[in-house]
Protein backbone atom coordinates (compact mmCIF):
# COMPACT_ATOMS: atom_id res chain seq x y z
CA UNK A 1 0.00 0.00 0.00
CA UNK A 2 1.31 3.85 -0.84
CA UNK A 3 1.15 6.35 1.16
CA UNK A 4 -1.78 8.03 -0.30
CA UNK A 5 -3.93 5.05 0.27
CA UNK A 6 -3.08 4.45 3.97
CA UNK A 7 -3.79 8.55 4.53
CA UNK A 8 -6.88 7.79 3.40
CA UNK A 9 -7.57 4.44 5.31
CA UNK A 10 -6.27 7.00 8.64
CA UNK A 11 -8.80 9.50 7.46
CA UNK A 12 -11.79 7.27 7.20
CA UNK A 13 -11.04 5.82 10.82
CA UNK A 14 -10.56 9.08 12.22
CA UNK A 15 -13.39 10.70 11.06
CA UNK A 16 -15.70 7.82 11.25
CA UNK A 17 -15.29 7.37 15.21
CA UNK A 18 -15.47 10.63 15.71
CA UNK A 19 -19.05 10.96 13.79
CA UNK A 20 -20.05 8.15 16.14
CA UNK A 21 -19.76 10.75 19.03
CA UNK A 22 -21.08 13.48 17.19
CA UNK A 23 -24.37 12.27 16.31
CA UNK A 24 -25.01 10.84 20.05
CA UNK A 25 -24.15 14.48 21.40
CA UNK A 26 -26.47 15.93 19.01
CA UNK A 27 -29.15 13.80 19.79
CA UNK A 28 -28.46 13.77 23.43
CA UNK A 29 -28.54 17.40 23.66
CA UNK A 30 -32.06 18.18 22.29
CA UNK A 31 -33.41 15.46 24.17
CA UNK A 32 -32.03 16.99 27.40
CA UNK A 33 -33.45 20.14 26.61
CA UNK A 34 -37.10 19.08 26.24
CA UNK A 35 -36.76 17.39 29.57
CA UNK A 36 -35.19 19.93 31.83
CA UNK A 37 -37.08 22.71 29.93
CA UNK A 38 -40.23 19.74 30.81
CA UNK A 39 -39.31 20.16 34.09
CA UNK A 40 -38.97 23.73 34.79
CA UNK A 41 -42.46 24.03 33.45
CA UNK A 42 -44.70 21.69 34.87
CA UNK A 43 -42.04 21.59 38.55
CA UNK A 44 -42.40 17.22 38.74
CA UNK A 45 -39.11 15.96 40.08
CA UNK A 46 -39.52 13.50 37.14
CA UNK A 47 -37.85 15.23 34.54
CA UNK A 48 -35.04 16.43 36.93
CA UNK A 49 -34.35 13.05 37.39
CA UNK A 50 -34.58 12.33 33.74
CA UNK A 51 -32.72 15.30 32.61
CA UNK A 52 -29.58 14.02 35.43
CA UNK A 53 -29.56 10.36 34.27
CA UNK A 54 -29.26 11.72 30.31
CA UNK A 55 -26.93 14.51 30.93
CA UNK A 56 -24.69 12.20 32.95
CA UNK A 57 -24.39 10.32 29.78
CA UNK A 58 -24.26 12.95 27.86
CA UNK A 59 -21.22 14.09 29.64
CA UNK A 60 -19.33 10.96 29.37
CA UNK A 61 -19.59 10.94 25.59
CA UNK A 62 -19.25 14.67 25.23
CA UNK A 63 -16.19 14.26 26.82
CA UNK A 64 -14.37 11.55 25.24
CA UNK A 65 -15.98 12.82 21.68
CA UNK A 66 -13.67 15.91 22.21
CA UNK A 67 -11.05 13.69 23.01
CA UNK A 68 -11.50 11.77 19.42
CA UNK A 69 -12.18 15.56 17.74
CA UNK A 70 -8.03 16.33 18.97
CA UNK A 71 -6.83 13.16 17.19
CA UNK A 72 -8.38 13.82 14.38
CA UNK A 73 -7.43 17.23 14.02
CA UNK A 74 -3.84 16.09 14.37
CA UNK A 75 -3.96 13.72 11.58
CA UNK A 76 -5.26 16.75 9.31
CA UNK A 77 -2.01 18.12 9.92
CA UNK A 78 0.17 15.67 9.66
CA UNK A 79 -0.82 13.56 6.72
CA UNK A 80 -2.82 16.31 4.19
CA UNK A 81 -0.32 19.47 4.04
CA UNK A 82 -1.59 19.52 0.60
CA UNK A 83 -5.22 20.86 1.54
CA UNK A 84 -4.00 23.27 3.98
CA UNK A 85 -1.76 24.62 1.55
CA UNK A 86 -4.10 24.86 -1.20
CA UNK A 87 -7.47 25.57 -0.33
CA UNK A 88 -7.06 26.16 3.52
CA UNK A 89 -7.83 29.95 3.07
CA UNK A 90 -11.46 29.59 2.25
CA UNK A 91 -11.66 25.58 4.22
CA UNK A 92 -10.58 27.12 6.99
CA UNK A 93 -12.89 29.71 7.33
CA UNK A 94 -15.86 28.08 8.75
CA UNK A 95 -13.78 25.48 10.77
CA UNK A 96 -12.60 28.19 12.58
CA UNK A 97 -15.76 29.94 13.23
CA UNK A 98 -16.70 26.44 14.46
CA UNK A 99 -13.35 26.23 16.40
CA UNK A 100 -13.87 29.99 18.00
CA UNK A 101 -17.81 30.44 18.13
CA UNK A 102 -19.28 27.14 18.33
CA UNK A 103 -17.02 24.84 20.29
CA UNK A 104 -15.21 27.26 23.47
CA UNK A 105 -19.19 28.80 23.94
CA UNK A 106 -20.38 24.92 24.08
CA UNK A 107 -18.03 24.02 26.01
CA UNK A 108 -18.16 26.90 28.58
CA UNK A 109 -21.99 26.59 28.89
CA UNK A 110 -21.16 23.07 29.65
CA UNK A 111 -19.15 23.57 32.18
CA UNK A 112 -21.77 26.21 33.99
CA UNK A 113 -24.37 23.72 33.66
CA UNK A 114 -22.30 20.82 35.16
CA UNK A 115 -21.36 22.91 38.01
CA UNK A 116 -24.63 24.79 38.46
CA UNK A 117 -26.59 22.58 39.95
CA UNK A 118 -28.65 24.26 43.20
CA UNK A 119 -25.70 26.92 42.81
CA UNK A 120 -27.98 28.74 40.07
CA UNK A 121 -31.43 29.60 39.23
CA UNK A 122 -33.35 27.06 37.95
CA UNK A 123 -34.21 29.79 34.44
CA UNK A 124 -30.39 30.59 34.18
CA UNK A 125 -29.85 26.96 34.71
CA UNK A 126 -32.30 26.26 31.82
CA UNK A 127 -30.68 29.13 29.91
CA UNK A 128 -27.18 27.16 30.05
CA UNK A 129 -28.64 24.16 28.44
CA UNK A 130 -30.16 25.58 25.72
CA UNK A 131 -26.96 27.66 24.89
CA UNK A 132 -25.22 24.28 24.85
CA UNK A 133 -27.63 22.98 22.01
CA UNK A 134 -28.02 26.01 19.97
CA UNK A 135 -23.59 26.07 19.75
CA UNK A 136 -23.63 22.83 19.33
CA UNK A 137 -26.13 23.18 16.55
CA UNK A 138 -23.96 26.24 15.03
CA UNK A 139 -21.09 23.76 15.16
CA UNK A 140 -22.58 21.28 13.11
CA UNK A 141 -23.88 23.72 10.76
CA UNK A 142 -20.12 25.33 10.71
CA UNK A 143 -18.71 22.21 9.90
CA UNK A 144 -21.22 20.94 7.20
CA UNK A 145 -20.28 24.61 5.74
CA UNK A 146 -16.93 23.24 5.03
CA UNK A 147 -17.81 20.15 4.47
CA UNK A 148 -20.05 21.29 1.34
CA UNK A 149 -17.54 23.48 0.26
CA UNK A 150 -15.22 20.31 -0.57
CA UNK A 151 -18.13 18.70 -2.57
CA UNK A 152 -18.85 21.69 -4.34
CA UNK A 153 -16.42 24.85 -4.33
CA UNK A 154 -18.26 27.76 -4.81
CA UNK A 155 -17.16 31.68 -3.82
CA UNK A 156 -13.28 31.60 -4.49
CA UNK A 157 -10.84 32.84 -6.84
CA UNK A 158 -7.30 31.07 -7.67
CA UNK A 159 -4.54 32.98 -7.63
CA UNK A 160 -0.91 31.24 -8.54
CA UNK A 161 -2.91 28.05 -7.65
CA UNK A 162 -4.25 28.92 -4.24
CA UNK A 163 -7.81 29.10 -3.69
CA UNK A 164 -8.96 32.29 -1.88
CA UNK A 165 -12.22 33.49 -0.22
CA UNK A 166 -13.73 36.35 -2.52
CA UNK A 167 -17.56 35.56 -1.69
CA UNK A 168 -18.39 34.65 2.24
CA UNK A 169 -21.71 34.63 1.56
CA UNK A 170 -21.64 31.67 -1.13
CA UNK A 171 -20.32 29.64 1.54
CA UNK A 172 -23.52 29.67 3.47
CA UNK A 173 -25.75 29.50 0.72
CA UNK A 174 -24.06 26.37 -0.94
CA UNK A 175 -26.21 24.11 -2.54
CA UNK A 176 -25.15 20.59 -1.33
CA UNK A 177 -25.15 22.30 2.13
CA UNK A 178 -29.07 22.64 3.24
CA UNK A 179 -30.49 19.11 2.67
CA UNK A 180 -26.95 17.46 3.77
CA UNK A 181 -27.54 19.64 7.28
CA UNK A 182 -31.38 19.15 7.82
CA UNK A 183 -30.14 14.95 6.83
CA UNK A 184 -27.21 14.99 9.05
CA UNK A 185 -29.23 16.82 12.40
CA UNK A 186 -32.35 14.24 11.53
CA UNK A 187 -29.72 11.21 11.77
CA UNK A 188 -28.68 12.43 14.98
CA UNK A 189 -32.22 12.82 16.34
CA UNK A 190 -33.10 8.87 14.95
CA UNK A 191 -29.95 7.89 17.13
CA UNK A 192 -30.36 9.72 20.01
CA UNK A 193 -33.95 9.04 20.09
CA UNK A 194 -33.21 4.78 19.40
CA UNK A 195 -30.60 5.14 22.33
CA UNK A 196 -32.94 6.85 24.98
CA UNK A 197 -35.72 4.08 23.72
CA UNK A 198 -33.15 0.86 23.86
CA UNK A 199 -31.35 2.06 27.23
CA UNK A 200 -35.13 2.22 28.80
CA UNK A 201 -36.51 -0.61 27.12
CA UNK A 202 -33.57 -2.48 28.44
CA UNK A 203 -34.34 -1.13 32.32
CA UNK A 204 -38.08 -2.19 31.59
CA UNK A 205 -36.92 -5.33 30.66
CA UNK A 206 -35.49 -5.84 33.84
CA UNK A 207 -38.48 -4.70 35.60
CA UNK A 208 -36.31 -1.89 37.77
CA UNK A 209 -38.20 -0.47 40.04
CA UNK A 210 -38.31 3.04 38.59
CA UNK A 211 -40.95 1.89 35.60
CA UNK A 212 -42.65 5.09 35.19
CA UNK A 213 -39.42 6.79 34.95
CA UNK A 214 -38.09 4.88 32.23
CA UNK A 215 -41.65 4.43 30.56
CA UNK A 216 -41.38 8.15 30.02
CA UNK A 217 -38.31 8.24 28.46
CA UNK A 218 -39.19 5.42 26.13
CA UNK A 219 -41.98 7.47 24.95
CA UNK A 220 -39.52 10.48 24.67
CA UNK A 221 -37.63 8.22 22.42
CA UNK A 222 -39.82 6.64 20.62
CA UNK A 223 -41.27 9.95 19.60
CA UNK A 224 -38.05 11.87 18.87
CA UNK A 225 -37.50 8.96 16.38
CA UNK A 226 -40.63 8.38 14.70
CA UNK A 227 -40.42 12.30 14.13
CA UNK A 228 -37.13 12.32 13.01
CA UNK A 229 -36.91 8.84 10.87
CA UNK A 230 -38.90 10.83 8.18
CA UNK A 231 -37.49 13.72 7.99
CA UNK A 232 -34.07 11.74 7.67
CA UNK A 233 -35.73 9.97 4.57
CA UNK A 234 -37.12 13.16 3.11
CA UNK A 235 -33.69 14.89 3.16
CA UNK A 236 -31.71 12.07 2.26
CA UNK A 237 -33.92 11.26 -0.95
CA UNK A 238 -33.81 15.34 -1.26
CA UNK A 239 -30.06 15.21 -2.09
CA UNK A 240 -29.82 13.00 -5.36
CA UNK A 241 -31.18 16.54 -7.24
CA UNK A 242 -28.36 18.91 -6.14
CA UNK A 243 -25.47 16.02 -6.03
CA UNK A 244 -26.86 14.20 -9.39
CA UNK A 245 -26.46 18.08 -10.79
CA UNK A 246 -23.47 19.21 -9.12
CA UNK A 247 -21.71 15.90 -8.89
CA UNK A 248 -22.33 13.79 -11.70
CA UNK A 249 -19.56 11.17 -11.19
CA UNK A 250 -20.84 10.20 -7.58
CA UNK A 251 -24.18 8.26 -8.76
CA UNK A 252 -24.47 8.55 -12.21
CA UNK A 253 -23.28 8.61 -15.37
CA UNK A 254 -24.34 9.66 -19.13
CA UNK A 255 -23.31 12.83 -21.15
CA UNK A 256 -22.99 14.62 -18.33
CA UNK A 257 -20.16 12.37 -16.59
CA UNK A 258 -18.54 12.04 -19.66
CA UNK A 259 -18.13 15.31 -20.26
CA UNK A 260 -16.66 16.10 -16.97
CA UNK A 261 -14.45 13.51 -17.10
CA UNK A 262 -13.40 14.80 -20.38
CA UNK A 263 -12.71 18.43 -19.25
CA UNK A 264 -10.68 16.98 -16.31
CA UNK A 265 -8.43 15.08 -18.24
CA UNK A 266 -7.53 18.26 -20.63
CA UNK A 267 -7.01 19.96 -16.83
CA UNK A 268 -5.18 17.24 -14.82
CA UNK A 269 -3.98 14.04 -17.55
CA UNK A 270 -5.42 11.15 -17.50
CA UNK A 271 -6.52 9.06 -15.16
CA UNK A 272 -9.31 7.40 -13.10
CA UNK A 273 -12.27 9.43 -11.96
CA UNK A 274 -14.89 7.66 -11.35
CA UNK A 275 -15.09 7.07 -7.86
CA UNK A 276 -14.69 3.47 -6.34
CA UNK A 277 -17.98 1.29 -6.13
CA UNK A 278 -17.59 1.42 -2.21
CA UNK A 279 -19.62 4.84 -2.29
CA UNK A 280 -22.74 2.76 -3.90
CA UNK A 281 -22.77 -0.26 -1.97
CA UNK A 282 -22.86 1.80 1.33
CA UNK A 283 -25.56 4.12 -0.62
CA UNK A 284 -27.55 0.92 -0.98
CA UNK A 285 -27.15 -0.67 2.23
CA UNK A 286 -27.86 2.80 4.31
CA UNK A 287 -31.56 3.04 1.68
CA UNK A 288 -32.05 -0.37 3.29
CA UNK A 289 -31.13 0.63 6.43
CA UNK A 290 -33.90 3.82 6.81
CA UNK A 291 -36.19 2.27 5.09
CA UNK A 292 -36.35 -0.80 8.43
CA UNK A 293 -36.00 1.64 10.37
CA UNK A 294 -38.84 3.68 8.86
CA UNK A 295 -40.76 0.72 9.11
CA UNK A 296 -40.09 0.92 13.56
CA UNK A 297 -42.85 3.67 13.38
CA UNK A 298 -45.66 0.70 13.91
CA UNK A 299 -43.90 0.11 17.53
CA UNK A 300 -44.82 4.08 18.38
CA UNK A 301 -48.30 3.42 18.94
CA UNK A 302 -48.17 -0.01 20.53
CA UNK A 303 -46.08 0.88 23.19
CA UNK A 304 -48.02 3.60 24.85
CA UNK A 305 -50.26 0.23 26.38
CA UNK A 306 -48.90 -0.57 29.70
CA UNK A 307 -49.48 -4.05 29.05
CA UNK A 308 -47.71 -4.27 25.40
CA UNK A 309 -44.53 -2.60 27.16
CA UNK A 310 -44.71 -5.80 29.88
CA UNK A 311 -45.03 -8.73 26.99
CA UNK A 312 -41.27 -7.70 26.49
CA UNK A 313 -41.24 -8.60 22.84
CA UNK A 314 -41.38 -4.75 21.37
CA UNK A 315 -38.80 -3.62 24.16
CA UNK A 316 -36.14 -6.85 22.73
CA UNK A 317 -37.20 -5.45 18.65
CA UNK A 318 -36.08 -1.75 19.95
CA UNK A 319 -33.18 -3.26 22.40
CA UNK A 320 -31.73 -5.33 19.14
CA UNK A 321 -31.91 -2.16 16.55
CA UNK A 322 -29.85 0.35 18.62
CA UNK A 323 -26.40 -0.58 16.44
CA UNK A 324 -28.75 0.26 13.10
CA UNK A 325 -28.52 4.00 12.99
CA UNK A 326 -24.88 4.32 13.95
CA UNK A 327 -24.03 1.55 10.87
CA UNK A 328 -26.30 4.06 8.62
CA UNK A 329 -24.47 6.55 9.71
CA UNK A 330 -21.11 5.12 8.63
CA UNK A 331 -22.55 3.80 5.43
CA UNK A 332 -24.31 7.35 4.60
CA UNK A 333 -20.27 8.85 5.22
CA UNK A 334 -19.01 6.54 2.95
CA UNK A 335 -21.46 7.33 0.58
CA UNK A 336 -20.58 10.75 0.75
CA UNK A 337 -17.02 10.85 0.82
CA UNK A 338 -16.11 7.98 -0.96
CA UNK A 339 -18.04 9.43 -3.99
CA UNK A 340 -16.36 12.49 -4.06
CA UNK A 341 -13.00 10.50 -5.36
CA UNK A 342 -10.56 11.22 -6.75
CA UNK A 343 -11.16 14.28 -4.92
CA UNK A 344 -10.44 16.20 -1.87
CA UNK A 345 -12.58 19.89 -3.18
CA UNK A 346 -14.77 18.24 -5.94
CA UNK A 347 -12.85 19.44 -9.58
CA UNK A 348 -10.56 21.29 -8.06
CA UNK A 349 -7.56 19.65 -6.12
CA UNK A 350 -7.24 16.03 -6.58
CA UNK A 351 -6.37 13.66 -3.84
CA UNK A 352 -2.90 13.01 -4.68
CA UNK A 353 -2.01 16.42 -4.50
CA UNK A 354 -3.36 16.88 -0.76
CA UNK A 355 -1.83 14.50 0.98
CA UNK A 356 1.59 15.07 2.75
CA UNK A 357 4.81 14.17 1.45
CA UNK A 358 5.14 11.28 3.97
CA UNK A 359 6.93 8.08 3.84
CA UNK A 360 5.34 4.89 4.10
CA UNK A 361 6.54 3.53 6.80
CA UNK A 362 5.75 6.60 9.16
CA UNK A 363 2.43 6.62 7.01
CA UNK A 364 1.40 3.28 8.40
CA UNK A 365 2.84 3.86 12.04
CA UNK A 366 0.64 6.95 12.30
CA UNK A 367 -2.15 4.79 11.07
CA UNK A 368 -1.63 2.02 13.22
CA UNK A 369 -1.40 4.30 16.24
CA UNK A 370 -4.00 6.65 15.93
CA UNK A 371 -6.28 3.94 15.15
CA UNK A 372 -5.35 1.88 18.33
CA UNK A 373 -5.98 5.51 19.92
CA UNK A 374 -9.43 6.16 18.97
CA UNK A 375 -10.64 2.39 19.43
CA UNK A 376 -9.77 2.95 23.15
CA UNK A 377 -11.80 5.99 23.47
CA UNK A 378 -14.32 4.38 21.50
CA UNK A 379 -14.61 1.83 23.52
CA UNK A 380 -13.69 3.55 26.92
CA UNK A 381 -17.08 5.38 25.78
CA UNK A 382 -19.31 2.54 25.73
CA UNK A 383 -18.01 1.00 28.25
CA UNK A 384 -18.59 3.89 30.67
CA UNK A 385 -22.04 4.65 28.73
CA UNK A 386 -23.38 0.88 29.45
CA UNK A 387 -21.67 0.81 33.06
CA UNK A 388 -23.75 4.40 33.72
CA UNK A 389 -26.95 3.61 31.91
CA UNK A 390 -27.13 0.49 34.25
CA UNK A 391 -26.89 2.03 37.47
CA UNK A 392 -29.95 3.53 36.66
CA UNK A 393 -31.55 6.58 37.77
CA UNK A 394 -31.85 5.86 41.26
CA UNK A 395 -29.06 8.97 42.48
CA UNK A 396 -26.76 9.77 39.19
CA UNK A 397 -23.37 11.52 40.29
CA UNK A 398 -25.01 14.60 37.85
CA UNK A 399 -26.80 17.10 39.78
CA UNK A 400 -26.36 15.26 43.21
CA UNK A 401 -27.56 17.81 45.74
CA UNK A 402 -24.59 18.81 48.19
CA UNK A 403 -24.63 16.97 51.30
CA UNK A 404 -25.47 18.82 54.32
CA UNK A 405 -22.73 20.12 57.09
CA UNK A 406 -23.90 18.10 59.94
CA UNK A 407 -21.06 19.32 62.02
CA UNK A 408 -22.66 22.19 64.38
CA UNK A 409 -19.52 23.06 66.82
CA UNK A 410 -17.67 26.15 65.74
CA UNK A 411 -15.42 26.45 63.11
CA UNK A 412 -11.88 28.18 64.28
CA UNK A 413 -9.52 29.26 61.48
CA UNK A 414 -5.91 29.76 62.37
CA UNK A 415 -3.85 32.42 60.93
Amino acid sequence: MDSLLLARLQFATTTSIHFLFVVVTLGLVTLLVGLQTAGFVTGKPVYERLTRFWGQLYVINYVLGIATGIVMEFQFGLNWSGLSRYVGNVFGAPLAMETLVAFFLESTFLGMWIFGWHRLRRGVHLALLWGVAVTAYASAFWVMVANAWLQHPVGYELRDGVAHLTDFGALLTNPTLGFALGHVVSASLVTGGMLMAAVSAWHLIRRTPDFALFRKSLRLGLLTFAVAVVFLIGFGFAQFGPVGALQPTKFGGGPDQDALIAEWTARFGPGDYTPPALSNVGLGFMILIGMTLFFGILLVPLLWRDWLIRLRFPLWLILLALPLPFVAVILGWIAREVGRQPWVAYGLLPTGQAVSPVGTGLMLTSLIGFTLLLGTLAVTNWVLLARHAARGAHDPALGRPPAPDTDSRPHTVFA
